[in-house]
């Protein structure tokens, strides 16, 4: 309860410093609620009526807001009764200390409601302060707002009166003293926003202060006194000097201030001669008080302006650019509204525009010469609103004279923009202080475009940037720093409302391609201007049904068509051998800047029509140049096939892209046939455009097979089945060739397979009668379709074991049959075809070859026993050995069998595969090439080292009786070469089998004939009998467990007599195992 405290009990309870004050019990509270209101004060009101409706009291900042608007008057001065120092006057006790404040006027009269003890709260004449017992250092820390009328707060003064307050007689209250301040000092400033020490004169309490002069006079606090030195002793009031009070002050007013500078100019008429020296301080004006005086200092500016132009006027454009470029930062940028409604609202200044843009020109024309260019900088800066006030002022005076000088006007804009071209235009390449000129030019020139729009027509504002960005120099011509500025300034500019009239963008987009041609074809500052591209397709797409539109896209076509894929071409290349090299990629080769670029391409494809494609092949002066621009456009569209460009989720683009792509390939295809084909074949273009299109048809966005019904429904409903055009693009191509198909026999046999695999029937369709023409082509020229068949049999193989394919598809490849007559063909009329049976023979070959190749994929993928993979390896090698006689087929799975029986630990079955190659392989030093994981060497050394690895082998399943053999070969071949160390070693090797087959323990192998029997079993099981090997110690009957285990839907035949036809035609499962 100790009351000296008071002042402070707040900050003591939420720092917690005092353990005095406890919170009371549950019982006791206050409740309150907030609502947070957005808005502006008028706003509010607008929105909530209601909360206005219960006589709300509304209290200011203590200080600023954010924003001062113009026309927002204010004037609170708020002041604090901190403390004072009072001495006991000869008492044994401390007094009792009560402060009473008044505002009196020059004249000494109290003003009545300049108090305000809170919001809400009438305003009174008199303020009193509480009172603390015994304290002579009493400490109040209260807040009072005045809020004085400004044309009384000039001569204004506040007094304080202390009084002693008796305990015993309450009504008694003895006048021991008073302080007083003035509101303005002398300068005509008012009092600085801190704590200021005042004087206290001594007085009793028959004092009156009838006339407020015989105080007014003496020193108020220490500075005063030090400016009246020469007081004389004998005065009716004498200061206390053990005494002092204590006061803090902050003003809050747009129309009064602090600052000596400020105040000389906008009271600059009372002195004229010093108007230069006064706007040359204005720099030494803090930024606060500038703008939160912006209108009163405008107005002020503009008042000097009209005085004297020619003595004032390059001070004033100087004061204002130097305003300008202080909302410029980002403290007090949020102050530019305030400077839009001055002028919109109460700029009056209808001469300024002439003076403005004399300086303004001026200024540019010195850019030339001076070697300091600071202050052309800062206007240069300053552009945008420079042209705000120049416009203004014009159309003030416009409406003011009925429009007179209007031709003297557009005279001096025309002046005006002749020289912001001659500052572009200089070579600044060895000045760093012109590099900044012109920089801050360029930041600063796209917002001036709609304020010319206000005066000009869109046309003429137009040519008006035409000009000024056609007199930047090249890119060769200026630094890397310049070159950025440059384009930032084209990309605001096609961001801006000007360029989104058809009319003036006619006029400046063949200036805006030229500069992004230019810097696309030297690769340079590829981002920004991929950016100024997606913004000039983004408003030609918007504005897609205008007549112009077309003209602005043949222009584009011309222009970027071409440096586009060129980009594009280079950045991929880039990204991925940076990828490869490094493991990182370059700046400008990120995925980000590639995917900008190909969505530049695509929109710029995208709104090309049937008449822009026609005039782009007609504008290629020769077949090289059209040849060279299809391998560009070719090679990049395969690139985005095999390159993510875009997330994967990114269905819709993905989708778009391929229709897109389908799109130009369709426009590219009559070129193509028209000018390589027959005499003027060119295979590297064809080659090219066959790839593109095996690779569209087989890219995974468009399989639609693996979506939803509903997604795949509505693709179809949108873009129909793209992977079907695309394969009639390919077939209708094929037809067209003629004799030229034979060039790309064999070699086109394997991407083409790769079509036929997509599981989309009428894509096969399509795909299969080309194999028919492969093969009859090949037969006209060499007899045979032995590539074709070869080329055939690898590919399908390839393609199968890599997942594709699917059951429909051995069926559908048995077409092909039906393509050899006697009816005539899908194809062209084929005379009477003599190879008929042998490419029947062939089909029904491929097509049992693709049975095997399909189990043999299902059974790899499938989780199936050991045993079922290698029966069904054994199967496919087999048939490629007996059948189809590929050799190379044959012995790829040699090695794929013995690598299953390595993994099995099955040592002697692993020799035994291992032993077919082997045989195959003679003792000759013929060069055999490189294969699988043998390296490139003789066939003497490729047999002598499969050799080695049986015997190897062998011993390891404890097989030796069928490694000596082996090693009886191998030492006649070492013998007959001479080679007594490998002899010796091969020896002694031999030796030791024998050795091995006296001493070592082996099991007697039970051996089993299984029989599988019935529709249901695998293709290499079905209705066949094998003799199996059991395992160490296994009899009949754990064997025919394991089997059963193996097949668990199979039924056990308890007889050893041979099946009847029933049993081998039904569909299921039944085993035959006894013991041989």
């Amino acid at each position: 309860n100790n009351e000296n405290e008071w002042y402070q009990i707040h900050e003591n309870i939420i720092r917690k410093s005092s353990n005095k004050y406890t919170a009371p019990s549950n019982n006791y509270g206050l409740i309150i609620s907030l609502q947070l209101l957005r808005g502006d004060i008028e706003q509010v009101r607008r929105e909530n009526p209601l909360v206005f409706s219960r006589g709300v009291a509304i209290t200011r900042k203590l200080g600023f807001p954010d924003v001062i608007m113009p026309g927002d008057i204010r004037n609170d001065l708020y002041l604090t009764l901190e403390r004072g120092d009072f001495e006991r006057g000869g008492k044994s006790v401390q007094k009792n200390i009560e402060v009473a404040m008044y505002v009196l006027y020059a004249d000494g009269e109290i003003l009545k409601d300049c108090i305000s003890l809170g919001s809400g709260e009438p305003n009174l004449p008199e303020y009193r302060s509480f009172v603390l017992y015994h304290n002579n250092s009493p400490r109040w820390s209260e807040v009072i707002k005045l809020p004085i009328p400004i044309d009384r707060f000039r001569g204004s003064h506040l007094r304080f009166e202390f009084r002693h307050c008796s305990t015993k007689d309450k009504g008694e209250k003895k006048l021991f003293g008073f302080a007083f301040t003035p509101l303005m000092r002398e300068d005509g400033t008012t009092l600085s926003d801190e704590s200021h020490e005042l004087y206290v004169y001594k007085c009793d309490e028959n004092t009156t202060f009838s006339n407020h002069a015989l105080y007014l006079g003496l020193p108020c606090c220490k500075d005063d006194f030090n400016s009246c030195p020469n007081i004389p002793s004998s005065l009716i009031f004498q200061r206390s000097t053990k005494e002092t009070f204590w006061i803090c002050t902050q003003l809050s007013s747009t129309k009064l201030t602090q600052n000596v500078d400020l105040l000389a100019l906008l009271k600059w008429k009372a002195h004229p001669d010093r108007v230069m020296d006064i706007l040359g301080r204005l720099r030494h004006v803090s930024g606060e008080e500038i703008v939160k005086f912006l209108q009163d200092i405008l107005d002020t500016l503009f008042s000097i302006l009209d005085d004297n132009t020619d003595k004032f006027g390059p001070l004033v454009f100087q004061s204002l650019v130097f305003i300008i470029n202080l909302l410029r930062d980002s403290k007090y940028y949020h102050f530019r509204p305030v400077m839009d409604t001055y002028i919109q609202k109460h700029f009056a200044g209808a001469l300024a525009y002439k003076e403005l843009i004399r300086c303004l020109k001026w200024y540019m024309d010195r850019s030339a010469e001076v070697v300091r260019q600071d202050h052309i900088q800062e206007a240069m800066r300053a552009l945008e609103y420079l042209f705000k006030f120049i416009v203004q002022s014009r159309i003030l005076y416009s409406r003011a004279t009925c429009g007179m000088e209007e031709e003297q006007f557009r005279t001096s804009i025309q002046e005006l923009f002749q020289s912001i071209r001659f500052v572009l235009s200089l070579d600044s390449r060895n000045s760093e202080t012109l590099i900044f000129t012109q920089a801050a030019l360029l930041n600063s020139f796209p917002a001036i475009f709609d304020e010319l729009l206000q005066m000009f027509t869109v046309q003429e504002v137009a040519e008006f940037v035409r000009g000024t960005l056609g007199s930047m120099p090249s890119t060769v011509h200026i630094g890397q720093s310049m070159d950025v500025v440059k384009l930032q300034s084209i990309a605001r500019t096609v961001d801006s409302r000007l360029f989104s009239f058809p009319e003036s963008r006619r006029i400046l987009l063949p200036v805006v391609l030229h500069h992004i041609h230019l810097h696309l074809r030297q690769q340079k500052e590829l981002l920004i201007c991929s950016g100024i591209l997606s913004s000039v397709f983004s408003i030609i797409k918007t504005s897609s049904l205008d007549t112009s539109v077309q003209e602005e896209m043949e222009m584009m076509v011309e222009s970027l068509l071409e440096v586009l894929l060129q980009t594009l071409l280079s950045i991929m290349s880039k990204s991925q051998s940076q990828e490869a090299v490094r493991g990182q990629r370059c700046p400008q080769c990120t995925a980000e800047i590639t995917g900008e670029y190909v969505a530049c391409l695509l929109s710029l494809l995208r709104q090309m029509t049937d008449i822009h494609f026609q005039r782009l092949m007609e504008n290629f002066q020769s077949k090289d140049e059209l040849k060279e621009f299809l391998l560009k456009i070719l090679c990049v569209f395969r690139n985005l096939m095999k390159l993510s460009i875009f997330p994967r989720d990114w269905n819709i683009m993905r989708l778009l892209t391929s229709n897109i792509l389908l799109t130009t390939a369709q426009q590219l295809a009559p070129a193509l046939h028209k000018n390589f084909a027959e005499t003027d074949f060119d295979f590297k273009v064809w080659n090219s455009y066959f790839s593109l299109a095996v690779l569209y048809i087989n890219q995974p966005s468009l399989q639609l097979e693996n979506l939803s019904l509903a997604k795949r429904k509505k693709i179809l409903d949108k873009y129909g089945d793209m992977r079907v055009m695309m394969t009639y693009e390919l077939f209708n191509l094929w037809q067209n060739l003629g004799e030229n198909k034979i060039h790309f026999i064999p070699g086109m046999i394997g991407p083409f397979l790769g079509v036929t695999l997509v599981p989309q029937l009428e894509v096969r369709n399509i795909m299969i009668p080309i194999f028919h023409d492969m093969m009859d082509w090949e037969q006209r020229k060499n007899g045979n379709f032995k590539q074709v068949e070869a080329e055939l049999i690898d590919k399908l193989d390839s393609l199968v074991s890599e997942g594709k394919g699917d059951e429909n598809y051995r069926e559908l490849f048995g077409l092909l049959t039906q393509l050899f007559g006697p009816y005539p063909s899908l194809l062209e009329k084929i005379e009477q075809e003599t190879w008929r049976e042998t490419g029947i023979s062939f089909v029904t070959s491929v097509t049992r070859l693709m049975e095997r190749l399909l189990d043999y994929r299902d059974c790899m993928k499938g989780d199936e026993t050991e045993n079922k993979k290698i029966g069904c390896t054994v199967n496919l090698l087999n048939f490629y050995k007996s059948e189809i006689n590929k050799e190379e087929m044959y012995i790829r799975y040699i090695h794929k069998l013995c690598d299953m029986h390595l993994q099995a630990e099955n040592y002697t079955e692993a020799a035994f595969t291992l032993l077919l190659y082997w045989e195959l392989l003679h003792w000759d030093e013929r060069p055999v090439k490189e294969f699988l994981h043998h390296p490139a060497q003789t066939e003497w050394h490729r047999k002598e080292g499969l050799c080695r690895k049986v015997i190897h082998y062998f011993n390891k399943g404890k097989c030796w009786e069928f490694g000596i053999p082996l090693c009886r070969e191998l030492a006649f071949q070492y013998e007959s070469l001479y080679d007594y160390q490998s002899l010796s070693w091969i020896r002694k090797m031999e030796a030791a089998y024998y050795d091995n087959i006296m001493e070592q323990q082996r099991l007697e192998p039970e051996f089993f004939r299984v029989g599988f029997y019935g529709r249901k079993f695998p293709f290499f099981l079905r209705n066949k009998e094998f003799v199996c090997r059991g395992h160490d110690y296994e009899r009949l009957e754990a064997f025919q467990q394991r089997m059963l285990g193996e097949f668990p839907q199979a039924i056990a035949m308890q007889h050893p007599n041979q099946p009847d036809e029933a049993i081998l035609q039904c569909d299921a499962q039944y085993l035959q195992i006894y013991a041989v």
